[in-house]
C-alpha cells in the first residue's frame, strides 16, 4: 500500500479507513456469553476481546504476530537546555536498542513480538521551535511516511515507541496546542530536570504554543513535534488503515496520537492505552484521548516499554476468549 504525499492526501486516508467488523463483534459478544464463567467475571478483559475481535474480523481470534517499532529523532529545541541529557544520547540509545541492550528488547521479546528500530535523520535535528516550526510539511510528511511503511501488514498487534532527547518537550507543546490550558499544566521533569529546569522547559513550551497554536493536528506535529513522533503517528495511522489493533504507549506516544485524533475524529477507534506513564501529565492527556490505560506501574522510560509490556495483558484477554470452552462443550450447567 503506497504511502502520501501530503497532509492532504493523509487527512483524506484517515477519513475513508475502514471501520471494525460489526458481524465479528456481534459474534465474539455471543461467544463471550456463553463462556464458561459468571457474566462479566473476566471484567474489562471481556471487552478487549470482543474490541479486539471487532478489527481482525473473527469471533475467536489469535494474537500470533504483534510488532513493536521504535522511532528515534533529534530535537533542535534542546538548545534552550531543556533535557537533563545530551542529545548525543539518542544515537547512543539506538545503538543499545540494535545490539539488544534496552528494556523494551527483553520486553518485546517475552511478548513473543517482533522488534524493529528506526532512527530518523539523527544527523539532522529538528529546528528549535522556539524560533521557527520544529518541521516543514515535507519534512513531517517524510516522518509520517517512514512510520508508515515500517508497519508489517501481516502482523496483528501493533506497539509504537520512541527515543529522542527532549521529546517530552515537544509532546507537551503538542499537548497544550492541541487540548489548552497552561503550559504548566503539560510540561512534566521528563528525564529528571530540577525545579530550575522544569521552569526553563514550561516556558520554552509556553513561547512554542504561542508562536505555533491554533492548526489543526497534523500542523501542529509539524510545528511542535519531532520526527519520531512523526513517525509513530504515521506508523498508528497506517495500522488504523490495516485495521491492526494498536497499544498505546507513555506521554510522548499519545501526543503524537492526539495529533491523528484532532486530524479525525475516528483515527484512534482502533488503540487502547497500555499504561499510565509516571510523566505528570499523562493522565491528562488519556482523558482528553477518552483512553483508560490497562496498566499503572510508574513507569516512565518510553521506548514503547509500558506498551509492550501490555502486549500479555491483551494477549491474555484473547486467550481466554478464544479458548475457554463454551458451557454446551464443557457439559456445564449454564442456569
Amino acid at each position: 500500500m503506497s504511502a502520501f504525499s501530503d497532509f492532504a492526501a493523509l487527512r483524506s486516508r484517515l477519513a475513508s479507513a475502514p471501520g471494525p467488523h460489526a458481524d465479528a463483534r456481534a459474534g465474539a459478544e455471543a461467544r463471550n456469553a456463553q463462556l464458561t464463567k459468571p457474566p462479566a467475571a473476566l471484567g474489562r478483559l471481556e471487552d478487549l476481546a470482543i474490541w479486539y475481535a471487532s478489527w481482525r474480523g473473527t469471533d475467536r481470534p489469535q494474537i500470533t504476530a504483534p510488532q513493536v517499532i521504535v522511532f528515534a529523532g533529534n530535537h533542535g529545541v534542546t538548545a534552550q537546555g531543556v533535557s537533563a541529557f545530551p542529545a548525543e544520547v539518542t544515537a547512543q540509545m539506538v545503538l543499545n536498542f540494535e545490539a539488544g541492550g534496552a528494556a523494551i528488547n527483553q520486553l518485546a521479546k517475552a511478548a513473543g513480538a517482533r522488534l524493529d528500530v528506526h532512527a530518523l535523520d539523527l544527523d539532522r535535528p529538528t529546528g528549535d521551535f522556539t524560533q521557527g516550526p520544529a518541521m516543514s510539511e515535507a519534512d513531517c510528511v517524510a516522518a509520517l511516511c517512514r512510520g508508515w511503511n515500517a508497519v508489517d501488514p501481516s502482523s496483528d498487534l501493533l506497539v509504537v515507541g520512541e527515543m529522542g532527547i527532549g521529546n517530552t518537550t515537544s509532546a507537551a507543546a503538542i499537548a497544550c496546542a492541541l487540548f489548552g490550558g497552561e503550559a504548566g499544566d503539560w510540561t512534566g521533569r521528563g528525564t529528571g530536570v530540577d525545579d530550575a529546569g522544569l521552569a526553563n522547559k514550561t516556558r520554552v513550551v509556553a513561547e512554542g504554543v504561542a508562536r505555533h497554536g491554533g492548526g489543526d493536528g497534523l500542523e501542529t506535529l509539524a510545528r511542535l513535534g519531532g520526527r519520531e513522533l512523526a513517525g509513530m503517528a504515521g506508523a498508528i495511522a497506517r495500522a488504523r488503515v490495516e485495521r491492526i489493533p494498536v497499544i498505546l504507549d507513555g506521554f510522548i506516544c499519545s501526543a503524537a496520537a492526539a495529533c491523528l485524533m484532532k486530524t479525525e475524529a475516528s483515527a484512534l477507534d482502533h488503540v487502547v492505552a497500555g499504561h499510565l506513564s509516571a510523566e505528570g501529565a499523562h493522565g491528562r492527556l488519556l482523558d482528553a484521548l477518552g483512553k483508560a490505560p490497562l496498566l499503572s506501574l510508574g513507569m516512565r522510560l518510553g521506548e514503547g516499554s509500558g506498551a509492550a509490556l501490555a502486549i500479555q495483558v491483551l494477549k491474555g484477554a484473547v486467550a481466554c476468549h478464544s479458548g475457554m470452552a463454551t458451557f454446551a462443550e464443557a457439559g456445564v450447567s449454564d442456569s
